[in-house]
């Protein structure tokens, strides 16, 4: 028996793949619409043709019969690739009009987990303790910035003279000024009280002063 050249064994691998793609799209045309299945019938039928050679013919015109049946493959698969590109988009088309269609009536049917169970208040509490912890802030600053009353001193002086003893009236007892009576008060007051006592009575630059300084300050 004589040895196949290398062109038969090409030839024969071509009428083989030819066979083996009009296979594949017979089973695809059962699933393809029909107009799609039209369209592909005849190509294959051409890779049939193409496959059916005699093998005389295949001896003598190797290169012939493995270009026909090449081409006749190749016609057959792009087609077959193209359309079931076509049925898979299509197939995804469907089924997101599915999911579309069922979507409205599960979100009517089941309320939303939100809309079950509110949401807890918590925004009024934190706002509340907001409130409460300013309110002290303001009450401890007005505590530090209340000034100290000072007692009044009052001064009783002899109106007259008894009327039987006759004496010179006695020298009237030296009326203790502002600063003779606030300087032993002001000096038990502390720094923080000074510096309040001074905003208070409207002055300035007696944030940097030390006690001593707003004690004199203070005496003016």
């Amino acid at each position: 028996m004589a040895k196949k050249t290398s062109a038969q064994r090409t030839a024969e691998a071509a009428l083989d793949a030819a066979k083996d793609a009009a296979k594949d799209a017979k089973k695809l045309i059962k699933s393809l619409p029909k107009k799609d299945a039209k369209k592909l019938k005849p190509l294959v039928e051409d890779a049939k043709d193409a496959a059916k050679v005699s093998k005389k013919k295949v001896a003598d015109r190797p290169k012939k019969v493995a270009k026909s049946a090449t081409a006749a493959t190749a016609r057959l698969t792009q087609a077959t690739a193209r359309l079931e590109a076509e049925k898979k988009a299509s197939d995804r088309k469907s089924a997101a009009k599915k999911d579309q269609k069922k979507a409205p009536k599960k979100s009517a049917v089941e309320p939303t987990p939100d809309a079950k169970q509110p949401a807890p208040k918590k925004a009024p509490k934190k706002a509340e303790a907001k409130k409460a912890e300013a309110k002290k802030a303001v009450a401890k600053k007005a505590v530090v910035a209340a000034p100290t009353v000072e007692p009044t001193v009052t001064i009783t002086t002899p109106t007259s003279a008894p009327a039987l003893a006759p004496a010179p009236a006695p020298a009237p007892a030296p009326v203790p000024t502002e600063t003779s009576a606030a300087a032993p008060e002001l000096s038990a007051l502390t720094l923080v009280q000074l510096r309040a006592r001074a905003r208070a009575e409207g002055r300035t630059g007696y944030s940097r002063l030390t006690k001593a300084a707003l004690l004199d300050l203070l005496a003016r």
